[in-house]
């Protein structure tokens, strides 16, 4: 490399770190793609949350369905726990992961706030959070009637999130669920 070219190097460098976080600034934050899309549920045996009994994948199969992460020492959960509540009220299906909680404190916040879930894993070591990819609570997988893994929301859900992602990917299931 030439005494010159070597004077443009710092230039040139600083150019391509500039366009990298220019380009960052259009990311969406909130859209973190999941290896799990159209996979299946990752296999688990863990107890349902305030008794003994161990669930499986299975279930959590055989209809169209919320997987919902959440923990008592999640602010945000607390936040969407109203929302969840009215959904369920609803009729429609949600399935609580307990994550890296005390089983006790999640009891108390059911009791206290209500129970939008029809069945609670209690994930206290974080394993199936670890399979399913995780960052942090909340966070909510739309799965198929087959168990399968059709969408993930990291955040909030509220009404402008179901109304305009959630809803819609979920009629689109129930519709293909209902076809022979």
């Amino acid at each position: 490399m030439g005494p010159r070219l070597k004077l443009f190097l710092p230039l040139f460098l600083f150019a391509l770190l500039a366009i990298l976080l220019f380009r960052g600034l259009f990311l969406d934050p909130s859209e973190m793609p999941s290896a799990l899309i159209d996979r299946p549920l990752p296999a688990f045996d863990l107890p349902a949350l305030g008794d003994d009994r161990l669930l499986t994948r299975a279930d959590l199969t055989g209809e169209v369905a919320l997987l919902n992460v959440w923990a008592t020492w999640c602010v945000s959960c607390r936040v969407e726990h109203p929302y969840l509540k009215q959904l369920a009220d609803t009729g429609i299906p949600i399935y609580g992961l307990n994550y890296k909680d005390s089983d006790a404190a999640a009891q108390q916040w059911l009791a206290d706030l209500g129970n939008p879930y029809r069945l609670n894993i209690a994930d206290r070591e974080g394993t199936l959070g670890v399979d399913l990819g995780v960052y942090g609570a909340p966070e909510t997988y739309l799965l198929d009637a087959s168990g399968v893994v059709r969408y993930r929301h990291v955040g909030v859900v509220d009404e402008g999130v179901w109304r305009t992602v959630l809803e819609p990917l979920y009629l689109e299931l129930k519709q293909g669920e209902s076809t022979p």
